[in-house]
């Protein structure tokens, strides 16, 4: 028995309009070797000390950080950004890959880098950043890569660039370049940090890109519109049967849930198209059914125009149409002369 399905989906999201457009859709099953592993990884955790032991690991070897290592999980992620790159690149340019918290890792910045885009990213709240170490090189040994951790209720003023407050609140917006020993590369890190000054709680959120070039500012704007694909599955869900559909294969459930998808896109396109009568998606449905339900009326009257005033072809009539967009339809018997 399956009590939930899964979907992850790849969007488009146009900046400009702030309004994403679902393009790729996949059904995520996953396999007993894949469940296993996720069970014997949740293990590991719930076993892992509080403490953990100074210096090396006897017999540990380096590892190359760039070296692609790609899970179950990314590589059917890997798949679809592939194909979507594929059908995309003749139309559009695509720069930026935005992923959940949940992909805020070095793996998931090698799969995008191999398809020739930039991850943006969340980190954990304890992710240990380093600054890249400027002193002088003492002449022994390897060249100190890593600076001073950050400190994030201390960080350094020269990675502020912008402070307000609303209220009661104080929000700080620090940005720079930094290292973290499970990135094999400099990472573009936002830190936005929270200040409430009456309680004097604070807490912070750390968003990442792989590209050392983009503003922050950008940076924030395009992770804050990831949100738009929570409005896709909303549309989807609400409007046209993505919770509805009776379907039990997996080729079927598929197709249902892409038909779903494919109609959001329809609509906004028509939504677009037309005049300030129709605002959202209750108003299109409306309208077409609407027009839906006139053509079939012209249709009664052209057939039997003699006998549209009789009581039985105007019952008829009324039969018919009351019937439109029903499951279960039932025959009308045609009315007598």
């Amino acid at each position: 028995m399956v009590s939930g399905l899964e979907y992850f989906v790849f969007s488009l999201v146009d900046v400009a309009e702030r309004k994403a457009y679902p393009i790729c859709v996949r059904q995520t099953v996953r396999s007993e070797a894949e469940k296993a592993a996720i069970k014997e990884r949740k293990k590991k955790r719930a076993k892992k000390p509080k403490t953990k032991p100074k210096g090396r690991r006897k017999g540990s070897l380096n590892k190359d950080k760039n070296e692609l290592n790609l899970s179950p999980e990314l590589l059917r992620i890997n798949e679809l950004l592939s194909i979507l790159g594929k059908l995309t690149r003749v139309f559009v340019r695509i720069n930026y890959v935005v992923l959940d918290g949940h992909f805020g890792h070095h793996q998931a910045v090698l799969m995008a880098i191999q398809n020739d885009l930039h991850l943006i990213s969340k980190l954990r709240k304890d992710a240990a950043l380093y600054e890249k170490y400027e002193g002088e090189y003492g002449g022994r040994g390897p060249k100190n890569k890593y600076g001073n951790r950050l400190k994030y209720d201390l960080l350094p003023l020269k990675y502020l660039k912008k402070s307000e407050q609303i209220g009661e609140t104080i929000t700080n917006y620090y940005q720079g370049v930094f290292l973290h020993k499970d990135f094999g590369r400099e990472i573009n890190a936002v830190i936005i940090v929270k200040i409430n000054l009456k309680t004097k709680k604070s807490g912070h959120a750390i968003l990442f890109s792989s590209s050392v070039e983009l503003g922050w500012e950008k940076l924030m704007d395009y992770y804050s519109l990831r949100f738009q694909i929570e409005f896709n599955f909303r549309d989807a869900k609400q409007y046209f049967g993505l919770e509805d559909f009776m379907n039990t294969t997996e080729k079927g459930v598929e197709n249902a849930a892409n038909l779903s998808f494919l109609m959001v896109n329809v609509s906004a396109q028509l939504l677009k198209n037309r005049d300030e009568k129709c605002v959202g998606v209750l108003d299109l449905k409306t309208h077409y059914r609407g027009v839906k339900y006139a053509v079939e009326a012209i249709k009664i009257l052209l057939e039997k125009p003699e006998t549209i005033l009789m009581k039985e072809a105007i019952e008829e009539v009324k039969e018919r149409i009351s019937q439109l967009g029903s499951i279960h339809q039932r025959k009308v018997a045609n009315s007598t002369t």
